[in-house]
């Protein structure tokens, strides 16, 4: 099989969903990498799921800038909140990373495959928290981007699963909400893409042309695809009923990630 092409497809999916969903691009990623990876000569299968993460985390580093330049031309990020939760957004990173290196791989499948039917779940019954309060200060917000950061790079998502429903809970425009969330995903991706490459450097048996648990080939064909349609699908959140396409794509994330436990186990 032409593996590039597969690359290729999947970045231009992941793209899309990201840009329109706010969430879901790793998601997406991590079950179809490690599966992809698991048919291919070369990667050990203790570290298919780790080179996964850290590959989906490196791939959402140049999503979320394509995504949320175009939340930004539709004035829909708000600035000052990204700038409050950067910093505990990368110490979570960093945290959530080292721990994501040290667990073996078929309990975090488990954790992986529980956590993408609860953010299904959601999505299947549009459950939304109430909005009944202002932000928090900036040590709240510090607080919650640690939080955020940490379960994001363990799962390696760009945090749109937890932001925008906090955002939402604080009285914030479900529009604004994504865009933020969308800016987010940045300093979530550079926490995380720093340390997959960390805790995997020097690893024994990993595949050529990896860095860390970061595989650059799979890396190099789905950026720039990614990238491409990212746009597209951030303007489709202002045109499109986003609630319903939230419950079939909840449909596809199940599927996926219970075949990804499925292949691990098996």
């Amino acid at each position: 099989m032409d593996w590039w092409l597969a690359y290729v497809g999947l970045g231009l999916f992941t793209g899309i969903s990201a840009g329109l969903l706010g969430v879901g691009g790793g998601l997406v990623m991590v079950p179809t990498l490690t599966m992809m990876f698991a048919a291919q000569a070369g990667f050990p299968p203790d570290e298919v799921l780790h080179l996964a993460l850290g590959t989906s985390m490196a791939t959402i580093l140049f999503t979320s800038l394509s995504s949320l330049r175009a939340h930004h031309q539709h004035a829909a990020v708000l600035w000052k909140v990204v700038i409050q939760i950067t910093p505990g957004i990368l110490l979570g990173t960093l945290l959530g990373s080292l721990f994501a290196s040290k667990v073996p791989a078929k309990p975090l499948a488990l954790f992986f495959t529980v956590f993408v039917c609860l953010v299904a779940l959601q999505m299947i019954l549009n459950l939304k928290p109430k909005p009944t309060r202002e932000l928090p200060g900036a040590s709240g917000v510090f607080a919650v981007g640690t939080g955020i950061g940490a379960i994001s790079a363990l799962v390696a998502i760009g945090g749109g699963a937890f932001t925008v429903p906090f955002l939402t809970w604080c009285n914030v425009r479900v529009q604004q909400a994504i865009g933020t969330s969308a800016a987010v995903g940045f300093p979530i991706a550079v926490g995380g893409s720093l340390g997959y490459i960390y805790n995997g450097w020097g690893h024994a048996d990993l595949p050529a042309w990896s860095l860390g648990f970061v595989y650059l080939p799979a890396l190099a064909w789905m950026v720039p695809f990614s990238m491409l349609t990212a746009p597209l699908g951030a303007r489709l959140t202002h045109r499109l009923p986003v609630a319903t396409i939230k419950r079939i794509f909840a449909c596809l994330l199940i599927a996926l990630a219970s075949k990804m436990l499925w292949k691990l186990f098996n």
